[in-house]
């Protein structure tokens, strides 16, 4: 499955066009400047949160495996950092779909540490991961078709009918904001994730048949924020992303895949086990009577923990095989995509229900 969407390498975006994909600097700027703007203000935040105690959230994390109190401002240092390297970057033109993107960061920002200090209740943050989906299609991050693998073509914005790739834009993103939010249960885990994700639309934009030197740029810019981050993320963490970094790891990644007109199946496939975790955890609060919304431990990385599994194993783990999927990704084509995403789902479900046996089996021995 492929889409195209709002970010041609024609017309605004083509004025990178004069510039080959294999200009190591083109992005080499942007991944620096994102890198070292995230390191300095994520340090800076640590040192201001043990010097203020006001700005550590109160919340005890019920979605970290930890629990404990620690800062959960690093996704205010990713949004910062990748929004600069983006305003700086003198070869990209920051057309109305890329303003429009930038500004539903700023709101994710707001709104995001406005959950990590009060926390919102569910219908809120849906409403309002509906509204940014909203906005960011009225300023031009649209998918015009589907194409199937088998064949054919689907087309979903069919001139003034543009109510269908709206509703596929809406539920694009908020399955991907919510899985990337939740997946936010390990030191390094949805950094990590994430990280690999922008790194492999980056290596993708890169391909003769793709070369869309604005999607390397902005995916550049992603992944040196992101791995910032992840200096003081991986275990032991010293600062969580936070609402706002989790929810803008998983906006970021969707938009990109549609920004950059065929990855929606390549974000697809880095997020599968993440999506099909938080499915399956869905199906079991439903089971169990409880709100799809409520925080809880039913997670694969918590079970994982309970299995005995060190964090740094499990997030090691997550990592080894998103990369070999990643890998696979940048060197199929769509039906080799849909294949391979067939096959993780399978492989995900199976050891869910493994762990599951052996987590009941371990309480009932």
């Amino acid at each position: 499955m492929s889409a195209k969407g709002g970010f041609p390498p024609a017309g605004e975006a083509g004025k990178l066009e004069i510039y080959s994909t294999m200009n190591i600097s083109l992005y080499l700027s942007p991944f620096i400047t994102s890198f070292l703007a995230s390191v300095v203000l994520i340090a800076a935040t640590i040192w201001l949160c043990g010097k203020f105690n006001g700005l550590i959230s109160k919340r005890k994390s019920s979605r970290h495996v930890s629990g404990k109190r620690i800062s959960r401002l690093g996704g205010v240092a990713i949004i910062l950092s990748f929004s600069l390297a983006i305003f700086l970057d003198p070869n990209l033109f920051i057309s109305q779909s890329l303003w429009g993107i930038l500004i539903a960061c700023g709101l994710i920002l707001v709104v995001g540490l406005w959950d990590d200090f009060r926390e919102l209740d569910w219908k809120t943050q849906l409403f309002f991961q509906v509204a940014v989906a909203v906005f960011v299609f009225i300023m031009g991050v649209r998918v015009e078709y589907i194409t199937n693998p088998f064949g054919g073509v689907l087309f979903l914005n069919l001139g003034k009918y543009l109510l269908p790739s709206l509703f596929f834009v809406i539920g694009w993103l908020v399955l991907l904001m919510n899985s990337a939010n939740w997946l936010d249960g390990v030191d390094g885990l949805s950094g990590g994730i994430s990280l690999i994700g922008s790194l492999t639309i980056f290596f993708l934009s890169l391909k003769p048949e793709v070369n869309q030197p604005p999607v390397g740029i902005i995916a550049a810019a992603l992944a040196g924020a992101l791995a910032g981050f992840l200096l003081f993320n991986f275990h032991p963490a010293k600062i969580l992303a936070g609402t706002a970094g989790s929810m803008f790891m998983g906006f970021i990644l969707a938009v990109l895949a549609v920004f950059a007109g065929t990855k929606i199946a390549t974000a697809l496939l880095i997020m599968t086990i993440p999506i099909i975790d938080a499915l399956w955890v869905i199906g079991e609060r439903l089971r169990a009577g409880t709100s799809i919304f409520r925080p809880d431990q039913r997670h694969l990385h918590f079970k994982l923990v309970e299995l005995g599994w060190s964090q740094r194993k499990i997030t090691l783990f997550f990592y080894g095989v998103i990369s070999a999927i990643a890998l696979v990704a940048l060197n199929t084509r769509a039906i080799g995509k849909m294949i391979t995403i067939i096959l993780v789902l399978l492989i995900t479900v199976a050891v869910l229900i493994f762990v599951n046996r052996k987590l009941k089996a371990a309480k009932t021995a």
